[in-house]
C-alpha cells in the first residue's frame, strides 16, 4: 500500500516538473501577446481620435475661402502632419499585428548574420533582420503564374536550408507565407491547377515546404500560409493591374512550437 502511495506521490511531482518545465516560454509569449494587444488597442484608439482631427481640420480647410492666406497655410500644414501621423500609425499597428501573427522577433546575432550575408548574395532576397524575415520575389522564384519553382530559385532555398539547420538555426521554427498581386488569373490552364490567387498563393507556399524538406528541414518546423492578393505591401495598379512587389514569398523564422 506504501508503494502505491509513493509512486502515484512520484508521478504527481514528475507532472509537476514537466508542466512548469515548459510553462515559461508559454507563458511569457501569452503575456508578450496580451501586452502587445493592449498596446494596438490603445494605437487603434489614437488613431481614430486623429482620424477625427484630421476630417475637423479637412473641413475647417475647405470652408476656409474667406479666410487670409496665413491661416490657409496653417491648416494646409495642420492637416499635412496629421496625415502623416496617421500613416505612421497605420504602419505601426500593421507591423505590431504582424508580430503577434507570426510572433516575429530578432534572432541571435550569430544567425541574423549568416541571414544577412545569404541576402546580399541573392538577387531575389531580401532579409528584414528586424522580425526575423526572408523574402522571395516571387517573379524571380516562380515560372509566371505557376507554382514551379525556378532551378536557380531551388539552389536559393536549398542555401538558406543549410543555415536553417545550423546549429543557431535548428532552434526556430518555419513558416512560409505566399503571396500575390490582384491580377486575375487569366488562362485556363492556370486556372484549372490555381482556381483563385489564394490558391496560386498557398500552392507556392506549399513548393517551397517541398524543397526545403528535401534539404533535410524537419517537417515538424514547418507550416505554410496564403493571403493570396489580400495583404499587399505597395498599392496594385487600378483595375486589378497587380504590383510585381506584391508577388512574393516570406519565409518567418519564429521560435518553436509558437
Amino acid at each position: 500500500m506504501q508503494t502505491v502511495k509513493l509512486s502515484a506521490l512520484f508521478l504527481m511531482c514528475a507532472f509537476v516538473v514537466l508542466t512548469n518545465g515548459c510553462t515559461p516560454e508559454l507563458e511569457n509569449l501569452r503575456i508578450r501577446n496580451e501586452t502587445q494587444q493592449r498596446r494596438i488597442a490603445e494605437l487603434e484608439s489614437d488613431l481614430q481620435t486623429t482620424r477625427l482631427k484630421f476630417d475637423q481640420v479637412r473641413r475647417g480647410l475647405d470652408t476656409a475661402d474667406s479666410r487670409c492666406d496665413i491661416e490657409l497655410d496653417a491648416l494646409q500644414q495642420k492637416l499635412g502632419a496629421l496625415n502623416e501621423d496617421l500613416g505612421k500609425r497605420k504602419s505601426l499597428i500593421a507591423s505590431m499585428r504582424q508580430q503577434l501573427l507570426y510572433g516575429g522577433a530578432e534572432l541571435p546575432v550569430e544567425l541574423s548574420t549568416m541571414l544577412e550575408d545569404f541576402a546580399k548574395g541573392e538577387e531575389m532576397v531580401t532579409y528584414d533582420s528586424g522580425r526575423g524575415i526572408v523574402k522571395f520575389k516571387s517573379d524571380l522564384l516562380f515560372e509566371r503564374g505557376s507554382d514551379k519553382v525556378e532551378a536557380a530559385a531551388g539552389k536559393s532555398i536549398g542555401a538558406l536550408c543549410k543555415i536553417l539547420n545550423s546549429e543557431q538555426g535548428k532552434k526556430f521554427d518555419i513558416i512560409i507565407a505566399g503571396h500575390t498581386d490582384d491580377l486575375r488569373i487569366a488562362r485556363p490552364a492556370t486556372r484549372e491547377k490555381h482556381p483563385t490567387n489564394w490558391h496560386l498563393s498557398a500552392h507556392r507556399a506549399i513548393s517551397v515546404l517541398n524543397i526545403m524538406t528535401n534539404n533535410k528541414i524537419v517537417p515538424e518546423r514547418v507550416s505554410v500560409r496564403g493571403f493570396g492578393e489580400y495583404h499587399p505591401i505597395v498599392p496594385n495598379k487600378p483595375n486589378k493591374k497587380g504590383n510585381p512587389q506584391n508577388r512574393r514569398v516570406e519565409i518567418y523564422i519564429v521560435p518553436q512550437g509558437l
